[in-house]
């Protein structure tokens, strides 16, 4: 269920501010640190300078924690510069259930496009690594939790139908929550969509990647996040179905230590590599250099 919009532009919310350490003697207190200026990681919980942070890839200095990125830098981070082209951008969501609990959807949807600058979860177009020319869709973790609503799966499922017809490859970087709840079937629908379009992208020998940002979970990873010919994930991101906390309530036991991060799913053949942000575009160019072979 769609309607045309007009083109948003780049996603991503900044992180919120921190405030400096304490200063010495008398208990006074610390000199304000202007907003936006450092923030806290939640990896490691130490202050960090935001440039610092911006000029290592939104990857901590201190402990490497990946932070989130919108799907327009992510999509720049890996294609080549100035190869990438836009598509489907105006297809947005409409409201097929007329669905409310405390708000409507509707109103849920457009605060969501005001707040990542985009008209959807999903970012799609076609673009180039190495030269090598690909399709590629990127979730927008801001737009509703990343969720993915019958709009998400059309702009996947295009996406995978023009790598068909163009013969290139597909690559796909998931953030996500999940199916979105605000369409019901519309958006369980998107599940079987999607993995009948990478059926077919099988079917004519082209390869899909699939790279897994924290956090890929729900509808989105029992879907065509986890069917990838080459499933990558980068470090400690958060992967599974339903969540730690719901599987131990569920069970009535402890979960292993690092149950669903990407490192426990490593070692238990899950997904194929773990890859750092700083290396994640020459390994996917290596590997589409290696599908071509």
């Amino acid at each position: 269920m769609a309607h045309d919009a007009s083109e948003a532009g780049a996603g991503g919310t900044p992180p919120t501010g921190g405030r400096g350490r304490k200063a010495d003697g008398g208990g006074a207190r610390p000199p304000r640190v202007p907003e936006g200026l450092w923030i806290i990681c939640p990896g490691c919980r130490e202050m960090i300078y935001r440039k610092e942070v911006e000029r290592n890839q939104r990857v901590c200095p201190k402990c490497s924690h990946h932070f989130r990125i919108g799907a327009l830098d992510r999509v720049r981070l890996l294609v080549d510069e100035g190869s990438f082209i836009p598509h489907d951008e105006r297809l947005a969501p409409e409201d097929p259930l007329r669905f409310k609990d405390t708000r409507r959807y509707a109103d849920r949807a457009r605060d969501a496009g005001r707040k990542s600058g985009r008209t959807e979860a999903v970012l799609s177009g076609e673009g180039a690594i190495g030269g090598r020319p690909l399709q590629i869709c990127a979730f927008e973790f801001d737009f509703m939790g990343g969720s993915m609503g019958s709009v998400a799966g059309e702009r996947i499922a295009r996406a995978a139908e023009r790598a068909c017809e163009r013969r290139t490859p597909l690559v796909i970087v998931s953030c996500s929550g999940g199916a979105r709840m605000q369409e019901g079937l519309f958006s369980l629908m998107q599940m079987a969509k999607t993995a009948a379009a990478l059926a077919r992208l099988g079917k004519a020998r082209l390869p899909y990647l699939s790279i897994l940002a924290d956090p890929t979970t729900g509808g989105v990873s029992a879907s065509f996040a986890m069917l990838g010919d080459v499933i990558i994930a980068e470090p400690r991101a958060l992967i599974g179905f339903a969540g730690p906390r719901v599987i131990e309530q569920t069970i009535g036991g402890k979960l292993p230590e690092g149950f669903q991060r990407s490192e426990f799913l490593l070692a238990h053949g899950l997904v194929d590599l773990v890859v750092e942000r700083a290396r994640l575009r020459d390994t996917v160019s290596r590997l589409l250099e290696f599908f071509a072979s």
